[in-house]
């Protein structure tokens, strides 16, 4: 360690060239990412990635582009050194992926860097060697046309650096991603991915969008799609891509790609624009979307953020009026014929009552219905009926007089082995309001109950306990294996998390680079589609960061991806059904709030009560 005086010093070019990699290089998808865009921007038609051990031992991108002259190879190694700008003004014209000149001799001065290169009409190409920042070696090569860069050993000259570096898996997962987004980008461009000497993706060109899509994520998936496009460009803004249907029968957490100028970045209010246009028929939901967001590069600036990843616009408010006309015409209602261009079918969670009055001769749908609760039947396979879990309650259905109803009156069981601890001695039944909340009157006070919650908190416990439990049985068997394609980088999370997945009730195996055979799931999911239930643990696996904490983190995650998708896919509650789920919130552990930390339940006193009403 060096004392410091005070005095100010240019540092060593070393020094600042290991500074500059960490604003670039913050891990191997760092890497690949600046590459990639270097092999597109050079006119590449096929773009070759090969990683080993997630990309620390190995990132290779080979391509068949224009390639560089033996004084542009070692130009490149300079600081500041680029093709792409000439002086100040063309930062205002940004129209490369790749301009930022510190990318590759900062990559060079933390790994083992190779650099080959040849161009179309010259016979001998070029290949020179840096070893943690010093030039090794130079020399002719044969090769073919193009470029390829190896970078081995990632931060090999900073151990700090990569101490910070996560497991294989997730480092692979992120290169699996930025290798789908520069393929989404580009479907032009024929794509491979090797992974430790495997090939787990070819990708051959396409024609259109929709193709690469299709290829990418799989046909369910761009079924699930319609397209947007603007109806007229917004001050020169023109908006185009897809956006997933709103008739999934639980709220959608899926990642949404925008692309600014064939860019891969985001903005607040470009996530703004797509949460206030797309249509709310679940709440808060983030669908699927592939974006492309095209206008004048004046418009727009992309240094912004160091690794690229965010824009800022010039003229905010026009952007945000071309994604919401692009959305909303595509969910547009043609004047001719008064019906939707496109119509979703997915039921609502908990039942909605007009608040009008009834007419005269109209009689008010009823809160329940007389008939038993029925399970939503599925139109593709048939499953075993879930097991229901015992009661820990008695019920006393107090006998009306002629001509009054008494409500459903529920008392607890006492059961000395018991390890639940009930919020109440027993609860009445009283009704479910308009917005579907849950009314039930208590030895203490009046309780309201979030149904939503409340079924997660169940299902969260009784997966998580049961998953604890050897020799229980939480699967059903598919009677048809059912093949589901997976993101790239989607594929490698829940890769990542199979144990933890399969204690939770699913049967399934890798079937592919990029796709599991599932035979059965888990019991309390019942008719739910495995595409869109595995698809959600994986976003939640990519969601999870750093809350690792518990050392059961992972079948924590997968107990609470499954019970949000089990209880976005409940139907109309039924009176018996709404006075079970009330049984069932009251023998959890804990029953006060669903396993994201929401209550499931709000509980006024008698005495507050009283209070309220100036009884006191």
């Amino acid at each position: 360690m060096h004392a410091l005086d005070g005095h100010v010093r240019i540092l060593p070019i070393h020094v600042a060239n290991k500074i500059a990699a960490g604003e670039v290089v913050e891990r191997p998808a760092s890497v690949a990412k600046e590459l990639i865009e270097n092999s597109i921007d050079a006119g590449a038609r096929n773009i070759r990635i090969a990683i080993a051990s997630g990309g620390k031992k190995l990132v290779g991108v080979y391509d068949d582009g224009s390639g560089m002259t033996r004084d542009d190879a070692l130009l490149s190694l300079e600081r500041q050194a680029t093709s792409k700008i000439l002086d100040v003004d063309d930062i205002e014209n940004i129209s490369t992926l790749g301009f930022r000149g510190e990318a590759i001799p900062s990559i060079a001065s933390v790994s083992r860097f190779t650099l080959t290169t040849r161009k179309r009409d010259v016979d001998e190409g070029f290949s020179l060697q840096v070893n943690a920042g010093s030039l090794d070696a130079t020399g002719s090569a044969g090769c073919p046309p193009g470029t390829s860069v190896e970078v081995r050993d990632l931060f090999c000259n900073v151990p700090a650096r990569r101490k910070f570096l996560k497991s294989d898996t997730t480092e692979e997962s992120h290169i699996k991603h930025i290798f789908t987004v520069a393929a989404l980008a580009n479907p032009s461009i024929g794509f491979s991915l090797t992974v430790d000497g495997r090939e787990t993706s070819r990708l051959a060109p396409s024609e259109n969008t929709a193709d690469r899509i299709r290829e990418l994520f799989g046909r369910d998936f761009f079924e699930s799609l319609i397209p947007v496009e603007s109806p007229s460009p917004v001050k020169g803004v023109r908006v185009s891509g897809f956006i997933e249907r709103p008739n999934q029968s639980v709220p959608t957490r899926r990642e949404q790609y925008v692309f600014v100028n064939g860019r891969a970045a985001s903005a607040p209010s470009v996530a703004y624009a797509l949460r206030e246009a797309y249509p709310r028929k679940q709440g808060d939901v983030k669908p699927a979307a592939i974006i492309f967001i095209t206008l004048p590069p004046s418009q727009v600036d992309v240094n912004v953020h160091p690794m690229k990843r965010e824009v800022r616009f010039r003229d905010n408010i026009a952007v945000k009026a071309a994604i919401a006309g692009a959305i909303e015409a595509a969910f547009a209602i043609p004047a001719a014929t008064g019906t939707p261009q496109f119509q979703t079918d997915a039921p609502e969670i908990f039942p909605k009552f007009p608040s009008e009055a009834p007419a005269e001769n109209e009689t008010r749908t009823p809160l329940f219905s007389d008939a038993p609760a029925k399970e939503p039947v599925s139109d593709t396979r048939n499953v075993a009926s879930p097991s229901t879990a015992p009661s820990f309650f008695n019920r006393q259905s107090a006998s009306p007089s002629e001509n009054e109803a008494r409500p459903i009156q529920v008392e607890f069981a006492t059961d000395p082995e018991s390890t639940s601890s009930s919020p109440w001695k027993w609860f009445n039944f009283l009704s479910v309001t308009e917005s579907g909340y849950l009314l039930i009157e208590t030895d203490s006070g009046i309780v309201t109950v979030w149904p939503r919650a409340a079924y997660e908190r169940i299902a969260y416990e009784k997966i998580l306990t049961a998953s604890a439990s050897s020799g229980e049985t939480l699967s059903q068997a598919l009677l048809i294996p059912e093949t589901v394609k997976l993101p790239l980088a989607d594929f490698a999370r829940l890769k990542g998390a199979l144990d933890a997945v399969r204690a939770a009730g699913f049967q399934l195996e890798e079937f592919g680079s990029d796709t599991f055979k599932v035979e059965g799931v888990p019991q309390i999911l019942g008719d739910a589609a495995p595409s869109l239930i595995l698809l959600t643990l994986a976003r939640d696996l990519s969601d999870a960061g750093s809350k690792r904490a518990s050392v059961r983190w992972k079948e924590e995650l997968v107990a609470k991806s499954i019970a949000r998708t089990f209880a976005g896919s409940r139907l109309r509650l039924t009176e018996e059904s709404a006075v079970k789920l009330v049984e069932d919130l009251a023998s959890c552990r804990m029953p006060y709030v669903c396993p994201r930390g929401r209550p499931t339940m709000i509980f006024t006193s008698e005495r507050e009560l009283s209070r309220r009403f100036g009884r006191d």
